[in-house]
């Protein structure tokens, strides 16, 4: 059996709430960075024993939020000993704006992965983007690198748009699949 671990930070819940339905998609374990930046040392035990890793952060002022950056600094450790050489790895962000410079978190995500030695794992699915479509669709605002969600800043998480939950789960579906093809 596969051990997949959602590692992600969240400010107000939204990115939870998208990590919930990554892991639902993908069976995997939660990780939460709490609000002073740390990981629990059983978390930190499932990322080692871990054959995916899926990073997630809000996206702050064009980049991951701090707590997140917290997290990453502290991954010198596995990244001296190579840890997580050839883990896959896949990244989400999720912002108040349809765009918020999502592309430099999710360029920070790859990049983290990428100074590990992991190998990335894309959305892999093509955009929502004819006339008829809305938000309620899968890949709504057309990500590639990975997952894009948007969430207005007065919106609940119970209010969060039903497409961007529809796209966690099969984003997290799409990384089971990747990591049981390598695991054959």
């Amino acid at each position: 059996m596969s051990k997949i671990v959602v590692v992600y930070h969240s400010g107000y819940g939204h990115t939870q709430k998208i990590a919930e339905a990554v892991a639902a998609g993908a069976g995997a374990q939660l990780a939460a960075i709490n609000a002073e930046g740390v990981l629990a040392d059983a978390d930190w035990a499932a990322l080692n024993a871990a054959d995916a890793i899926v990073f997630g952060s809000p996206t702050y002022m064009g980049n991951v939020s701090w707590q997140f950056k917290r997290f990453a600094d502290a991954t010198s450790k596995p990244w001296f000993t190579r840890a997580w050489q050839d883990k896959l790895a896949a990244g989400f962000t999720n912002s108040a704006s349809l765009n918020g410079d999502k592309a430099g978190t999710l360029s920070y995500l790859q990049t983290l992965s990428n100074q590990h030695g992991m190998l990335w794992i894309s959305l892999g699915m093509p955009p929502a983007n004819s006339k008829a479509a809305t938000r309620a669709d899968v890949n709504n605002l057309g990500g590639s690198g990975g997952l894009l969600a948007a969430t207005p800043s007065d919106a609940s998480t119970a209010e969060m748009v039903d497409g961007d939950l529809a796209t966690a789960k099969a984003f997290g579906e799409r990384i089971k699949a990747a990591v049981e093809r390598v695991a054959r």
